[in-house]
Order: C-alpha cells, then sequence, then structure tokens
C-alpha cells in the first residue's frame, strides 16, 4: 500500500488494484477510514471528528490528484506523494 501523504498524525494510502469506486484509505491514532474520492465522504470505518474534518478538506482540495494515483494504481504504476495539509 504505497503511502501518498502524512500530516498531523495521518497516513494516506492507495492501494494497487483495488476495487471500484475510487477511494483512499486513510489511519490515525490505530483507526481507519475508507474515503470516496467522487463524493468525499467516509464510506466506511471512524475517525475522530476532528481529524476526519481535516481528511475530508484536504481531499477536496486534492480531489484531482487523488484520481490521478487511483488511475495510477489500477495500472500498478508508481504513486506520487500529494503535499501535506499545511
Amino acid at each position: 500500500m504505497p503511502t501518498i501523504c502524512m500530516f498531523r498524525g495521518i497516513k494516506i494510502y492507495i492501494n494497487w488494484r483495488e476495487h471500484q469506486p475510487p477511494h483512499f484509505h486513510a489511519t490515525y491514532g490505530g483507526q481507519e477510514v475508507i474515503v470516496s474520492i467522487r463524493e468525499l465522504e467516509a464510506v466506511e470505518g471512524s475517525f475522530p471528528n476532528k481529524q476526519l474534518k481535516m481528511l475530508l478538506g484536504w481531499a477536496a482540495l486534492h480531489e484531482d490528484e487523488l484520481m490521478e494515483n487511483w488511475q495510477l494504481a489500477e495500472q500498478q504504476q508508481e504513486l506520487f506523494a500529494i503535499d501535506p495539509l499545511r
């Protein structure tokens, strides 16, 4: 699972050869959440409210880059890093 970004204790990654719809995984403090890239909402798992809001805000800023990485992952190509939330 290539890590594409880390910030404020949140680790974000996309799996290669993952199932549809486009999504990414994130971990924080032992918890995991799966976020739909197109809908920008958590579809599975849970995070503390503050961290989930930060994560979804970051995803909204980087939606195009997330989709590019998703397409690369589908083709089992190297993913690129995305800038963290500042």
